[in-house]
């Protein structure tokens, strides 16, 4: 990371949020293709200033095959190629490089528990369907992301 020089905070030292140059907001999807909403989501939240896009796409492979059966792979590389081929339009949304991949995970929560453990990730968008009454119980995916301590934003992932 580079410094900011320069009269910010008191007495000229800078804090930490303002020498990071990019925000890095993880973008979870269990969609590919991505919506409306939330290439919206994207824009209006690259409109806020200088912010770092990784999309993490959840596995399509059922969820109860194991993680090296071949039809997981198979579902991942196809998904993969996917992503590749939609990459522009979620670029042209963010308004500069988005790093993107398909998680070898199907439950979103663990792709994104692997993705905070591997890097740093200051804010969050959910852009996953949410399954049945897991809202009413407290169990979606926003109630279970804020015991991380980061912002998150949830996109409705049904509107296409």
């Amino acid at each position: 990371m580079t410094g900011v020089s320069g009269g910010s905070g008191e007495g000229g030292t800078i804090t930490p949020m303002e020498a990071r140059q990019n925000i890095r907001v993880l973008v979870m999807t269990d969609h590919i293709d991505p919506s409306p909403a939330l290439l919206d989501a994207i824009r209006e939240r690259a409109a806020q200033g200088s912010v770092q896009f990784r999309i993490v796409v959840a596995n399509p492979a059922r969820a109860e095959l194991h993680l090296l059966h071949p039809e997981r792979h198979d579902k991942a590389v196809a998904a993969e190629q996917l992503l590749h081929r939609t990459l522009p339009v979620i670029e042209a949304a963010a308004g500069g490089r988005v790093f993107a991949s398909v998680s070898v995970r199907h439950d979103p929560i663990d792709a994104i528990e692997e993705t905070l453990f591997s890097e740093p990730i200051d804010e969050i968008i959910v852009a996953v369907t949410p399954h049945g009454l897991a809202t009413r119980l407290h169990q979606d995916l926003p109630h279970r992301l804020k015991h991380f301590g980061i912002p998150v934003t949830a996109i409705d992932a049904t509107a296409r």
